[in-house]
């Protein structure tokens, strides 16, 4: 198996007093360096088994962002600039001078920020369904923002739990869909709900205009509007893919480092195999909802 014994190794790196980033990497210190990100209430253990299958000649750093899992923080910016320099401090104390950076959900703003924030470093930016979401399209109001932010207050777990159904395709196990709520319901605050707000607050179509890299979003062929197609443009590559919900990285492990590997190799626009179930985004007509 790809990556199998590929030895990874717990590390964390301090940016200031106040924010600590733990991380793990993996694979040849002069191989290919993938750096994976995960997403709003989630952690860098989503990545494990994709880990597993990715190639051997592979570096690959899970980090964990600031107040999800294991990292720790009392700042108080949360904003997807902050997070992409806590990702940009971990690729300094590795001595990371090239790599693809991908990132799932809310880590995929995050990655798109890593990107704009280093681009003689980042090759590539890959996103695991994220910068789709129609809310992401045009700088709000504060009228606006407000309304959007509303529920973090009103209703924490019916959000958590809407968001949830919104990146559930039909026929998604219900037990899996709870699983999912019960991890993002538990994200530590303030922090949780100020990262959501930063998401809201962050301004996409400026980051997507001054990042210099290609970006490819792998989005999940039920959630992606042929909308957001249009919206998104020549400036990014969308590829639908049938591997599962919103969360398919933990669905699909092998699939979704088989798409990983084709960007690494440099064939990103060949990453249609149908084995890994996935089709070019043409025509999508399906609704995708907000989701983080």
């Amino acid at each position: 198996m790809a990556g199998a014994s590929r030895t990874a190794t717990n590390r964390e790196v301090r940016r200031s007093g106040d924010t600590t980033i733990r991380y793990t990497i993996g694979g040849p210190a002069d191989g290919t360096t993938v750096i994976l990100i995960h997403g709003w209430g989630c952690n860098r253990t989503d990545f494990d088994a994709i880990t597993t299958y990715l190639p051997d000649h592979c570096r690959v750093i899970a980090i964990d962002l600031a107040e999800h899992g294991e990292s720790r923080s009392t700042r108080d910016i949360w904003t997807m600039e902050e997070f992409a320099r806590d990702v940009a401090a971990v690729l300094e104390a590795e001595s990371v001078d090239t790599c693809v950076v991908a990132g799932h959900s809310l880590g995929g703003a995050v990655a798109v920020e890593v990107g704009r924030l280093l681009p003689g470093t980042v090759t590539h930016v890959v996103t695991l369904d994220a910068l789709h979401y129609v809310f992401l399209f045009g700088a709000l109001d504060e009228q606006q923002t407000k309304e959007m932010l509303r529920p973090l207050d009103d209703d924490f777990a019916g959000l958590v739990r809407g968001m949830v159904e919104a990146g559930s395709p039909a026929g998604t196990d219900p037990a899996l869909k709870d699983v999912y709520f019960q991890k993002i319901v538990s994200v530590r605050q303030p922090a949780g709900r100020r990262a959501f707000e930063g998401l809201v607050r962050w301004n996409m179509e400026e980051a997507l205009a001054e990042a210099k890299q290609p970006i490819t979003v792998f989005g999940v062929r039920d959630l992606v509007t042929q909308e957001a197609i249009d919206q998104l443009g020549d400036r990014v590559d969308v590829v639908l893919v049938d591997l599962g919900s919103h969360h398919f990285p933990v669905e699909a492990p092998e699939g979704t480092a088989r798409l990983l590997a084709e960007v690494v190799a440099g064939q990103g626009r060949g990453a249609e195999d149908a084995s890994a179930g996935q089709a070019r985004a043409d025509g999508a007509d399906r609704r995708g909802d907000g989701l983080t």
